[in-house]
């Protein structure tokens, strides 16, 4: 085939951001053989674009130049053109973000932009969004375009050269040496949450300026440190982020949920894409920290989140798609602003009296000076003392306003859903449904977090192996360390909030799999891919957090759960293994290793394991009774005392009576209590 009449392939696909691109003029081939090999033989370079449905710069790129006839030209002509979605293929996003990082000395982010040698797959070149047109000091791109192939061109030789050595720097950045020996006066813990208050925005909260993220990893470091060691400093910059989160503009004040990130540094303007991981590590952060608190403003956006997963986000067969766009009908946030006339238009006079001032209506507008971003902008109480009401009339004029401002909002254009279930994301969403619902005492998050779990062994499990996604019937052929870290980890949360036994032997096939495929016994972690999966460059094995906790910190801690429940010894080596091979190569900025902090910390002070075996009635009771509070330092399991088939180390804490609790520390295990005083006194040695 003539490369130079390659036909755009992307039709075929079943991912949402690629057919976003099937109708491009640019020849588009997804990542496969075919395309491999075309490249090989035209002997031209590589075009790698890589982005994600509702990502907003990635549809800027496609309007100004993919879908543009002339740039589509030299595109075409000088190369050979793969798109991929970096959510089903975050190993190749892995790869290239790593090596754009190192060829630009900059952070990367999507689109990413990468030419690759069509031999070796190395690269040689990258960036991230380029305009059609010069400006913000970016070149033109088919400017550019040109550039870059007359250089592969011109220095061919040396680019072959260089690539080895590429990909040994790459490689390097996860090598690991030796262990290292960690003293109580130098706690990664404690140094962490030095570096923690060290960022915190004392005006706004959060970490950082703008763009501000909400880092839900680094917010419940403050938690934890407070829950741990009653910091009291910790407990304020917790309460003061997660409030400005909660009450500004990174949450949408209507249907619930939040986006992606604030644009600036007060929280005001968000980047309007919704993704799922973000809502799934969020929502049970709130509800924590108003088990912590009794703060109910923690605990009304938990459930408002969790109600938007469950009306938008999930599918009728179980599991959760993965984003909603940030742009609709042509314009980024078109779906949630709102002019002064709609609510004028749309509300009675007692509805206006307080739902213009709550969201901040009689105010200028605070997006781009023509329109109104919702944010609770004057408090309810406030709001409620000028009109003269009751704090009561107050919320149930305001509850009646938004009934109609909805409805208003609903006969918009929607933004585009990516519909495809991603196994990772999933599995964060069933952890953190399943530790909301517990923790609220909302059924329905319990619910839904069973039906995603049955959904994923279903059809995301074979048997013997996971896949990452599945989309329109298509799921792929393999999965990815966080697919088996995440998914174990929720499924673990799962069983402390409701057991199920076949839900135990998924865990164990999974934590088996997991093992078998990932784990690095030479030098300790999780390879990200499995040993026969092929993935370029190298074989990546990261312990930062980024947008998603460390999968080798998730994997570590969930191993050690499930050791500590089974009272199977042979599941701790590997879970310390990689605990020490994190800490030994991020010995610097721990603030941003907030899960591998975690799992150091549960290593060498294991929370309690408590085995509630009984009858049904007083079985609930206990179990209920210990779910009271935000007791980090526990897990709880209820297992009736008729379960079969439970594995010896288990089924070795036997009924006995109405009900029985069997606290363990680790492999340590105290005498079994049967008086419901003697469990108050086991609660409260546990709480903490």
């Amino acid at each position: 085939m003539d490369t130079n009449h390659l036909s755009n392939r992307l039709g075929g696909e079943t991912s949402p951001y690629l057919k976003q691109h099937a109708d491009n003029p640019v020849a588009w081939q997804p990542w496969d053989e075919a395309a491999l090999h075309e490249a090989r033989k035209a002997d031209k370079p590589i075009l790698l674009s890589v982005g994600y449905s509702a990502c907003h710069w990635c549809h800027v790129m496609a309007h100004e130049s993919f879908e543009d006839e002339a740039v589509a030209a030299v595109m075409n002509r000088l190369f050979v053109c793969i798109k991929v979605d970096r959510e089903e293929r975050p190993d190749l996003d892995r790869v290239y973000q790593a090596a754009h990082n190192l060829l630009a000395r900059r952070a990367g982010g999507w689109p990413l932009t990468m030419f690759l040698a069509p031999d070796d797959l190395t690269p040689f070149f990258g960036g991230t969004y380029f305009p059609k047109e010069a400006r913000f000091g970016l070149p033109a791109f088919p400017d550019l375009l040109v550039h870059v192939e007359r250089y592969f061109r011109e220095h061919r030789a040396e680019l072959t050269a260089q690539g080895p050595r590429l990909r040994e720097v790459l490689a390097a950045g996860d090598a690991i040496t030796a262990a290292p020996a960690t003293t109580a006066d130098e706690s990664p813990a404690d140094r962490a949450l030095a570096e923690l208050k060290g960022q915190y925005d004392t005006v706004d909260g959060g970490f950082g300026g703008a763009p501000k993220f909400p880092h839900p990893g680094g917010v419940r470091r403050l938690l934890l440190a407070y829950a741990r060691h009653a910091d009291q400093e910790a407990l304020s910059m917790m309460r003061a982020s997660l409030h400005a989160m909660a009450d500004r503009g990174l949450y949408d004040h209507l249907e619930g949920g939040f986006f992606r990130y604030s644009v600036d540094a007060q929280w005001s303007i968000p980047h309007f894409e919704k993704m799922l991981y973000d809502n799934a590590q969020l929502i049970p952060l709130y509800a924590e920290a108003f088990a912590a608190t009794g703060d109910s403003r923690f605990r009304d956006a938990a459930i408002a989140a969790g109600d938007w997963v469950l009306r938008d986000m999930e599918a009728p067969q179980g599991g959760y798609y993965a984003t909603l766009d940030a742009d609709s009908d042509g314009e980024e946030g078109a779906f949630y602003l709102w002019q002064r006339s709609e609510f004028e238009e749309s509300l009675d006079a007692d509805e206006k009296a307080v739902a213009i001032p709550y969201y901040g209506l009689d105010k200028a507008p605070n997006f781009e000076g023509r329109a109104y971003h919702l944010r609770i902008a004057t408090p309810l109480e406030e709001v409620a003392a000028c009109v003269g009401l009751s704090l009561e009339e107050a919320a149930r004029r305001l509850a009646h306003a938004r009934d109609k401002l909805i409805a208003v909002r609903a006969r918009r254009v929607r933004p585009g859903r990516d519909d495809k279930i991603l196994t990772a994301w999933n599995g964060l969403m069933i952890k953190g449904l399943a530790r909301a619902g517990r923790l609220l005492r909302v059924p329905r998050f319990v619910d839904s977090a069973q039906h995603a779990c049955d959904r994923m062994r279903a059809d995301l499990w074979d048997g013997t192996r996971l896949s990452a996604v599945t989309k329109d019937g298509h799921t792929s052929p393999y999965g990815y360390l966080d697919d088996y870290a995440f998914l174990l980890d929720g499924v673990l949360e799962l069983l402390a909030t409701r057991w199920r036994q076949d839900d135990l032997v998924f865990a164990q096939a999974l934590a088996k799999r997991l093992l078998a495929d990932f784990a690095d016994y030479e030098h300790g972690g999780f390879y990200f891919t499995a040993g026969d999966h092929e993935t370029p460059l190298y074989r990546p094995k990261s312990f930062s957090d980024d947008a998603l906790p460390s999968g080798n910190a998730v994997a570590a801690s969930a191993l050690y759960r499930l050791a500590h429940l089974l009272a199977d010894p042979t599941l701790e080596t590997p879970a310390r293994k990689a605990i020490d091979a994190g800490l030994t190569v991020q010995a610097r900025y721990l603030s941003i290793h907030a899960a591998l902090i975690e799992a150091w910390e549960d290593a060498t002070d294991p929370p309690a394991i408590i085995v509630l075996r009984g009858a049904q009635g007083p079985l609930a009771r206990w179990h209920e009774r210990a779910q009271a509070g935000f007791a980090v330092r526990r897990a709880v399991y209820a297992i009736p005392d008729d379960a079969q088939g439970l594995p010896p180390g288990l089924a070795a804490r036997a009924p006995a009576g109405a009900v029985v609790a069997y606290a363990c520390h680790g492999l340590h295990c105290e005498a079994p209590v049967t008086d419901e005083a003697d469990f108050e006194a086991v609660l409260a040695q546990t709480m903490q």
